[in-house]
């Protein structure tokens, strides 16, 4: 049971706060968006924004620019969010937001990223209200499939937009960067991620004639265990080394008596931009090969590494960070995949900015509520690094 009573919602919640909060109550488990896109769009038509949905599969996603000429800034984000888990381990109920004693915000989704959702809408009214004729194009990038496969969702749409060769010269995605407080961390990079399954094939038989058998799982034992303490690389100023991980191992008939005739081993790759998907597949085969398995292998390359180096968008991000929290924030590359890999193929500079990550994905996901208003603070100013500041300097 909570330690605190939560607070009633009340009409006295900020902007920020008003439209995290529709967000949240809509269970919008990937790939359902259940109109929290059409709330985002209601209020960015407003602005004078140009919408264009862009639906591929089941999966929403919209496109909305605001501005006529100059470089493009991209804020992109998602609406879906992962299930809320056991609701009986929630202090309160997963999609019915509520403000505890202590300012947190909690729901499915406050953190990761409806919070964000709601902070990037409310900094863009306040800078196109205060700045009509802003240089520069602002846009929203939004799909309902980033918690899911990926498929039909920023993947799809970048995909759209290469074929017709539009423009993003700059991208803000809201993921929660953030680690022990608001904006002490700026994601720039993230590392790449291949993905394998690894069937090795046996001879099935009895435990006890082990000599008429082929066991598959002591043939892949001494392989993988090579594969755990394969040096790939060292990384570099900007990158971890590349890590190996079996994350996944199936076999047998659920007999104690049989040998089984399959293995079936899936593991990950997280690499660095000191080597490629091609020489981890190759490199992961040549060790295979040495430990003389009957296997298949089948690839799943999630994301290519990518890394935005300090230049506009980052200077922009850090002088907005450092505005309105009153420190520096350090540049990182650590951390899971976001959409940012796919945005990053178009050659834009993209950072990572959001609240902390302590609770995403977890049960009683929360963040601070007086947070989502000072990351609305941040966004805006970094809109005013990018389109006001640069005319007087």
């Amino acid at each position: 049971m909570p330690t605190t009573e939560p607070q009633p919602l009340s009409t006295e919640l900020s902007s920020t706060l008003e439209l995290a909060v529709e967000l949240i109550r809509r269970p919008s488990v990937t790939p359902d968006d259940l109109d929290c896109q059409e709330l985002m769009i209601e209020r960015l038509e407003r602005l004078g924004f140009t919408i264009e949905r862009l639906p591929f599969g089941d999966v929403k996603n919209f496109w909305a620019t605001h501005g006529h000429h100059g470089p493009v800034l991209a804020f992109a984000g998602h609406t879906d969010v992962v299930p809320s888990g056991p609701e009986a381990q929630w202090h309160t109920p997963p999609f019915e937001p509520e403000i505890d004693a202590q300012g947190m915000l909690r729901g499915r989704g406050a953190a990761d990223m409806k919070g964000s959702l709601a902070a990037m809408v409310t900094a863009v009214e306040r800078f196109i209200t205060a700045h009509p004729e802003h240089d520069g194009r602002i846009a929203f990038l939004i799909t309902s499939d980033e918690e899911g496969p990926a498929i039909d969702g920023t993947r799809a749409v970048v995909e759209h937009f290469r074929e017709r060769n539009e423009r993003l010269d700059y991208c803000i995605v809201g993921e929660p960067s953030s680690t022990e407080r608001l904006g002490d961390v700026i994601k720039n990079g993230r590392r790449g991620s291949l993905g394998g399954v690894l069937r090795v094939r046996g001879i099935q038989g009895h435990v006890a004639y082990p000599h008429l058998a082929r066991n598959p799982i002591h043939q892949i034992a001494p392989a993988l265990d090579a594969l755990a303490t394969e040096h790939w690389d060292s990384g570099n100023d900007s990158f971890p080394g590349t890590s190996f991980q079996i994350s996944n191992i199936r076999s047998g008939t659920g007999a104690t008596n049989v040998i089984p005739g399959e293995v079936e081993a899936i593991f990950n790759f997280r690499f660095s931009t000191e080597t490629t998907e091609k020489e981890l597949r190759e490199r992961t085969e040549a060790i295979l090969r040495d430990h003389d398995l009957d296997y298949d292998i089948s690839w799943t390359l999630n994301g290519e590494p990518f890394l935005t180096r300090e230049g506009s968008l980052v200077e922009a991000a850090i002088l907005g960070v450092e505005e309105i929290t009153g420190e520096r924030p350090v540049l990182s590359t650590s951390g899971g995949t976001s959409d940012g890999r796919f945005i990053a193929t178009l050659g834009s500079q993209v950072v990572e900015l959001g609240p902390r990550n302590a609770t995403i994905h977890q049960v009683n996901e929360c963040v601070r509520a007086a947070d989502l208003d000072a990351l609305s603070s941040i966004y805006e100013a970094i809109l005013k690094q990018l389109f006001v500041a640069q005319r007087t300097r």
